[in-house]
């Protein structure tokens, strides 16, 4: 997996004010890292019907037993100088 979706949901915390909460729950979710994934699979038809399109993202972090680890590492690049939302 790429990490486009890891990219895109840590833009949309940063661009809501909350990649900093969103890195804490990461981090601390990382070790049930499996289980998600496994959720992830249970609950991706109801995740999708809920979220429409913007369901993807979420869902392939759940999928990629690497997810919360590239979703974290976005989340550091961006509180770090890397790449970050326009106030909007």
């Amino acid at each position: 997996m790429t990490d486009g979706p890891a990219r895109r949901v840590a833009a949309q915390l940063d661009r809501r004010g909350l990649a900093a909460p969103g890195r804490l729950l990461a981090d601390a979710h990382r070790p049930l890292a499996p289980l998600l994934t496994d959720l992830g699979a249970a609950f991706g038809p109801i995740i999708g019907a809920a979220l429409g399109r913007h369901a993807d993202d979420p869902r392939a972090l759940l999928d990629d037993p690497h997810g919360l680890d590239r979703l974290i590492e976005q989340l550091d690049r961006r509180a770090h100088g890397g790449t970050r939302a326009e106030p909007g």
